[in-house]
């Protein structure tokens, strides 16, 4: 987890790999993003060092680097201590610190959050506003672009973008097509707010931001699902070290998957027996509250009723780890246990066990997503 000071590297296998063929036109962007992409993990190297781990040629290294130093996005940063004859090398970094991104998570039940981060995802100054009373598109909107603001007044270098996670179904370009808690439908939110701020703005689901900032910055595999569990249920997907997204643009949203043949709660959507329905955490809460004494057994029923809704997602993909994000506290041992022995029941023998169910570490997930989308679109960094 990312609390503090920034590390040297991030580990070099929790990169967003590309399958996209590389073109004659697109050589340099590629380049670009390879260079910036080697520093972002390795941390400092000499041009020489560069030139090697990439495979470049050292005058393409050194044209590309004097371009990132013009633009305020490496900075040289010392050389290197040596004990034998020769001239010492020049190390240069990622200028961690010389920029800002603003992050926007609005998928709290109270408030809308945001914050300034550096380019390591380091958490530098909050801000919130309240969530509108009512789920009308230009209120929720109107507290977005306020928030927006509070953050842009805070940030004290230039702001590479504005990275949004919100809750629904999100396009590629940042249309809402669906996030009914807000009143949004086909809202255009990130070319509106990019239109208002002139900045670049990234919106995606907030379950899709969280699983890119748990693959970025923590040790999750190259297959995996993040499940975010609070009022609702979410999942984001990682497949093969690219984010899954899905043509409708919905993948992951497991929340309303019927589990189980029996009637189950009803949900919030009209049915009943939905994944949302049993395991979301004010119905837990309520529950352990009426009935204290059976707290073990109502977060078991819960944790059986996750494994069953993940375990063909898990056995279909082959994924490698479930990550669960949310209240620790309401979603205790019992619950997790229960879900990864159903989750092991449910698959193919000798061959899915090693799958683990566990909570992130990080906090800001969502926020610090954010901050991911924004490297990746401006800096071709993942």
């Amino acid at each position: 987890m990312l609390t503090g000071g920034r590390p040297h590297s991030f580990g070099a296998g929790s990169r967003l790999r590309s399958r996209t063929k590389v073109l004659p036109e697109q050589a340099r962007a590629h380049n670009r993003a390879l260079v910036l992409q080697t520093l972002y993990h390795r941390g400092a190297l000499s041009r020489a060092d560069l030139s090697r781990e990439t495979g470049l040629t050292r005058v393409t290294i050194s044209d590309l680097v004097a371009e990132f130093i013009a633009d305020g996005i490496v900075t040289e940063i010392g050389v290197r201590e040596v004990t034998g004859p020769g001239k010492p090398a020049i190390l240069i970094d990622i200028d961690r610190t010389g920029h800002h991104i603003i992050g926007i998570d609005l998928s709290g039940a109270a408030e809308f959050e945001g914050a300034v981060l550096d380019l390591d995802g380091s958490v530098l100054e909050r801000r919130s506003v309240p969530l509108p009373d009512a789920a009308e598109p230009e209120l929720a909107y109107a507290a977005v672009r306020r928030l927006a603001g509070l953050l842009l007044d805070a940030a004290t270098r230039p702001v590479l973008g504005i990275g949004i996670g919100t809750p629904g179904v999100v396009r590629p370009d940042g249309v809402v097509l669906s996030a009914p808690n807000l009143g949004w439908s086909d809202f255009s939110l990130e070319s509106r707010l990019q239109g208002e701020l002139s900045l670049p703005v990234l919106a995606r689901n907030d379950a899709n931001a969280a699983v890119l900032a748990e693959y970025t910055f923590g040790d999750a595999p190259a297959d995996l699902m993040l499940i975010r569990i609070g009022r609702g249920v979410g999942a984001g997907l990682i497949t093969g070290g690219e984010p899954l997204v899905g043509g409708r643009f919905a993948a992951g949203e497991i929340g309303h998957v019927v589990v189980g043949t029996d009637p189950g709660p009803e949900c919030a959507c009209g049915r009943h027996g939905c994944l949302e329905a049993w395991v979301n955490v004010p119905r837990l809460e309520n529950a352990v509250a009426a009935a204290p004494d059976e707290r073990d057994a109502i977060l078991r029923q819960a944790g059986e009723r996750l494994g069953i809704g993940i375990a063909q997602i898990v056995a279909a993909l082959d994924l490698s780890e479930v990550v669960l994000s949310g209240d620790r506290t309401a979603l205790s041992d019992p619950f997790v246990d229960a879900a990864t022995r159903t989750l092991h029941e449910r698959t193919l023998d000798g061959v899915f066990e090693d799958v683990i169910i566990r909570f992130s570490d990080q906090r800001d997930i969502v926020l610090r997503g954010a901050a991911v989308m924004v490297l990746s679109a401006q800096l071709g960094v993942s």
